[in-house]
């Protein structure tokens, strides 16, 4: 299985990119991984949430194709522990998805268009997070995932 990120605008901060590096390297080595940055949309300020958020999904939905698996990282999904997370994973390479794809939306969130097109939410915390800090947390979870499924010692029960 191939699983990809799929977020909206870079990452500023040269400390969160370092870590994101870190642990996309990290997770090399368990599977093939890719991290897609679409740019941000230019003046978002003549455009209304929703005109922000149509757009942003219509340049998500041009890099996903038909037997992706769609997930959104979305504040109203489902929560997992680590470990459940992880059984989550499982479960979907055992059913011989090809491409897991995971998105974290713009500021305003998704497009109805996405929200329809996704296979499932999850919410990473009731809390909130910046999308660059949002980026790290889940980069760190999967490569947390794959430790727990290989029974490495990088989680602790």
């Amino acid at each position: 299985m191939n699983i990809k990120l799929i977020t909206i605008g870079k990452t500023d901060n040269k400390n969160l990119q370092l870590l994101i590096e870190e642990y996309q390297k990290r997770l090399s080595f368990y599977i093939k991984f890719d991290l897609e940055i679409i740019p941000d949309i230019k003046n978002v300020k003549n455009l209304s949430e929703s005109q922000q958020k149509e757009k942003e999904g219509e340049l998500i939905l041009s890099k996903i194709s038909s037997t992706d698996q769609l997930i959104l990282l979305d504040e109203n999904g489902k929560t997992f522990s680590s470990i459940a997370f992880s059984e989550e994973l499982q479960k979907k390479m055992n059913a011989g998805i090809k491409t897991l794809v995971f998105v974290i939306g713009g500021p305003y969130g998704f497009s109805e268009s996405l929200y329809a097109k996704a296979n499932g939410k999850i919410s990473l915390s009731l809390m909130t997070f910046s999308h660059q800090m949002v980026r790290l947390f889940f980069i760190e979870q999967l490569y947390r995932s794959f430790t727990i499924l290989k029974n490495e010692p990088y989680h602790h029960q």
